[in-house]
């Protein structure tokens, strides 16, 4: 009876968190008896990438690419229970090598839903989107649809063009670094904290004990400098900018983001490509591709691939401040969601 418990457990867990074309399989071979023989696969293969036309010609010579910046953008695989999430700064550097070596891909659509991530993570993406773009020549227009934040907008900005649905949210020109103190939380349950340290402030961050006034000048002079290298970025890639009210983090609709620069056009995913075509002299019926491996599929231009891992509530659980595995770091996010400061910080 335990055992027969245990196995419909587990396949509420699968069922809550759902199977969107993951390696994650379960075969089982119920008997009579009440005795069940399982086993779980977690096959983490997976092939290299491969242009999926979504629209137009199959066999065009000229072609536009449209390039996802979805979710949470930071330097690391998404990890979890059965994962086959990927690191989106590996993912896009593999996407842009692709193009780099097909001179059919003529223009590029950056398609963003993200409200950004880290900031080293944002500049690594858009340095290597920048690269690809002197090498190739190649024209890029952003297409903003329901957030282009942080360190989304930050990429959009390398962009010959940007485009923002009127109900799009942009914006979030700002740095923020998560910090906890949990002291007296640990304290309660008789933890106490006890490092053995030698520089006087190496343990900055720590959730153990109240931060220092010193410590807490050193991280705002941190974060002022990356904030001044975005407002920087975007003066250089967007000298249209009317209002300065729009570096101090606050985020916009896509109507009031045209009226003070941040975008230069309202329009939808199907005026990004039309655009694009433009741009790239690529005729109407000339396809458009998405990157994918074997065990995803693209069938529209709005098509995304599942990039979290398999997982559940019982099992991903994390208290902001308290799981060490992962290092706090600056984000340009726009951190609406308090969810994001648990998986960027911990």
């Amino acid at each position: 009876m335990i055992r027969m418990i245990a196995f419909i457990a587990l396949l509420a867990i699968v069922g809550v968190s759902g199977c969107h074309h993951r390696p994650f399989q379960f075969r089982g071979d119920m008997q009579l008896s009440g005795d069940i023989d399982a086993s779980l696969k977690n096959d983490n293969t997976a092939s290299r990438l491969t242009a999926v036309t979504v629209s137009g010609s199959n066999c065009s010579d000229r072609r536009i690419a449209i390039l996802e910046i979805d979710g949470l953008l930071i330097n690391r695989n998404v990890s979890g229970f059965g994962s086959m999430g990927e690191n989106p700064v590996a993912l896009f550097r593999e996407k842009l090598d692709v193009i780099a070596c097909d001179p059919s891909i003529a223009a590029i659509v950056l398609r963003i839903n993200s409200p950004g991530g880290g900031v080293t993570a944002t500049d690594i993406m858009g340095h290597d989107l920048m690269r690809l773009k002197l090498q190739r020549q190649i024209p890029v227009v952003a297409c903003h649809m329901d957030v282009g934040a942080g360190g989304a907008y930050y990429l959009s900005c390398c962009a010959d063009v940007v485009i923002a649905h009127p109900t799009s949210v942009v914006g979030g020109i700002g740095v923020i670094l998560n910090a906890y103190n949990v002291e007296d939380a640990m304290g309660q349950i008789g933890i106490v904290s006890r490092p053995v340290k030698s520089g006087e402030m190496i343990d900055t961050l720590t959730p153990d004990r109240e931060m220092q006034g010193r410590e807490r000048e050193m991280l705002q002079a941190m974060a002022t400098s990356f904030h001044q290298r975005f407002i920087t970025h975007i003066k250089s890639t967007r000298p249209r900018i009317t209002d300065d009210s729009a570096f101090d983090g606050r985020v916009l609709t896509g109507h009031q983001a045209l009226e003070v620069g941040l975008i230069d056009h309202i329009g939808y995913l199907d005026d990004a490509i039309a655009t694009a075509r433009e741009l790239g002299g690529v005729e109407s019926g000339g396809g458009v591709v998405m990157y994918r491996r074997d065990n995803d599929r693209a069938h529209t231009a709005l098509d995304i691939s599942p990039n979290d891992p398999l997982k559940s509530p019982l099992i991903d659980f994390k208290v902001p401040g308290l799981d060490r595995s992962s290092m706090p770091m600056f984000l340009y996010l726009w951190q609406s969601d308090p969810s994001l400061a648990a998986r960027t910080d911990g």
